[in-house]
């Protein structure tokens, strides 16, 4: 069984413990030797079952205190989980307007006219003949 040296509040102590819990051990000491300086700054030298049961009280009370808020956080969180989630009366659905203006190249535009004047220039020349005819027909009858 490992043992080993610890010290709180300037005082050293030898400690036996189980393989693989030294480090547990460790920062456990040196939590009771962060509650054990403020007492000795404040009280000086006292006995040392005195200081390692004022140190060991201010550690529980810390513990309570986080114990109760750890109670509380539970409680709120059981509350929380056991509502149902708020429904909303009104959902809103956010609409996006998009209004493109197509830019057509100039090419396309003066070739796009040139076909339409070719088209009514082949109408013309439609319309002409088929008068003529029209009117050959009816010389003939």
């Amino acid at each position: 069984m490992p043992e080993l040296d610890i010290s709180i509040g300037g005082r050293n102590f030898q400690v036996a413990c189980q393989p693989g819990e030294e480090p547990f051990l460790r920062a456990a000491a040196a939590l009771l030797d962060n509650e054990a300086a403020p007492l000795i700054s404040q009280a000086g030298r006292m006995p040392e079952s005195r200081l390692l049961l004022m140190a060991g009280l201010m550690l529980a009370d810390r513990f309570a205190g986080v114990e109760d808020q750890l109670r509380r956080a539970e409680a709120r969180l059981h509350d929380l989980e056991s509502r149902p989630a708020p429904v909303p009366e009104r959902v809103e659905v956010p609409v996006e307007v998009r209004v493109e203006i197509p830019v057509v190249p100039q090419a396309v535009l003066d070739r796009l006219a040139s076909m339409a004047a070719e088209a009514e220039a082949l109408a013309q020349v439609l319309e002409e003949r088929a008068g003529a005819l029209s009117d050959g027909a009816q010389a003939q009858g």
